[in-house]
This record gives C-alpha cells, structure tokens and sequence, in this order.
C-alpha cells in the first residue's frame, strides 16, 4: 500500500480542516517515513527479489519498530501526543493518532503474513491481497481519487498555487505508483532507502498546497 495511504491523508482534511495537509500526510504515512532511515541505520531489514517483480519484489523480514502492531499503537499515542502538548487540540490530536494507526490497518489488508503484532515478532498476520495486482491497485486507486475529491471539496484555492499544486501532487503519486509496477526493482537495500526518503518530499508540497488554500464554508 502507497497511494492509498497518501489517499487518507487526503480526505482526512475534511474532518480536520485545521490541520495542514502536510502534517496529516506524516500522519497516515508516518511508519513508512521512519521506515527508510531504520534501513539505512541497519535497525530494520528488507530482501530485494527482483526475479518476482511486482507486489513480491520486497520481502519484509524485520521491521518490528515501524510496523509491529504493539509498536505502532505506542507511535500512534506519541503522534497524537506530541500533537496534543503543542495545540492542546484532543479532538485532531485523535484524529493524527487514529491516522498513524490507520497504516497498520491497510497495510494488514494488503501484506502477506509479515506483519508482526509484537517486536519479538512472536507471530505475524496478513490479509495478502498483494497477491492480486489488479484489486490491489484498483483500492489505492480508490483511495487517491476519493481523498483527492474530498480534499478539493472541502477546501478552496486562494491563488493559482493552490488550484494547481494539489493535482501535481496526486499526478505525482501516480507516476510513483505507474512506476513501480512497470519500473525496475531497486538495485539494493540502500538504494531502496534512499529512494523511500523522497516521499518527504510529497510531505513539503503538501504544506504548500495547503498554504495556498482555505477552508470552504458551506
């Protein structure tokens, strides 16, 4: 799951306007934007099949910091706590919390069975619908579309900035998404963590976009 994730953060900003979309994309995707630097400080771990392609080509043998399910509801209560002690905001502090949590749920729908519920990794779940490519990226694509249309109907652009970055943005990740379908496997682990580092660039254009936008009131 990659798209899809972004996708929520999307369509989060109708239930919290205040929130810029860039701080509720680190949100939904925010294991995935520690993961990277966990490979490349060795902590975490990943195999590279390129013979398989696809949905196989990564391997999932240890990451039990960004993805364990024990882990991921502390990360999810640090996200929506640190939230809390700055804007003294409960409901989106919630809201961020429920969207860390939110990338452990998805990725159980999508993973095959290398999820693990603990950092012992004492026993592992997923649901493997990675199997089918073609329901795979129908439900990210799903996801992007409803987020991109939820987000555009729930704010209003100020300038030209704001009506045209949100769609480079959603161009941008499904190029990302084209590409790793039809592009090639990474050549290693480190290349691979180098690359996943850009997705904070998405992160950045979020912020822009949403700073070129207001609330829409009904």
């Amino acid at each position: 799951m990659f798209i899809g994730h972004f996708g929520l953060g999307f369509g989060a900003k109708k239930l919290a306007p205040t929130i810029s979309l860039g701080t509720l994309f680190i949100a939904f995707q925010f294991l995935d934007l520690v993961w990277p630097t966990l490979l490349l400080l060795g902590v975490e771990d990943v195999v590279i099949h390129p013979e398989l392609g696809g949905t196989r080509t990564l391997e999932f043998i240890y990451y039990p910091y960004t993805h364990s399910l024990l882990m991921v509801i502390l990360w999810s209560v640090l996200f929506g706590g640190v939230y809390w002690f700055f804007k003294k905001d409960t409901r989106n502090a919630i809201i961020l919390g429920i969207g860390v949590f939110s990338h452990w749920v998805l990725d159980l729908i999508v993973h095959f069975h290398d999820l693990p519920l603990t950092p012992g990794q004492s026993a592992f779940v997923g649901f493997g619908l990675w199997g089918s490519v073609v329901a795979t990226n129908i439900i990210e694509v799903a996801l992007l579309t409803t987020g991109v249309i939820l987000y555009l109907r729930s704010t209003t652009a100020l300038n030209k900035k704001g009506a045209i970055l949100p769609w480079v943005l959603a161009g941008l990740l499904a190029l990302i998404q084209i590409s790793s379908l039809v592009g090639p496997p990474p050549e290693n682990v480190t290349a691979l963590a180098w690359s996943a580092q850009f997705q904070w660039l998405f992160v950045i254009i979020a912020y822009w976009a949403d700073g070129n936008r207001g609330q829409k009131i009904d």
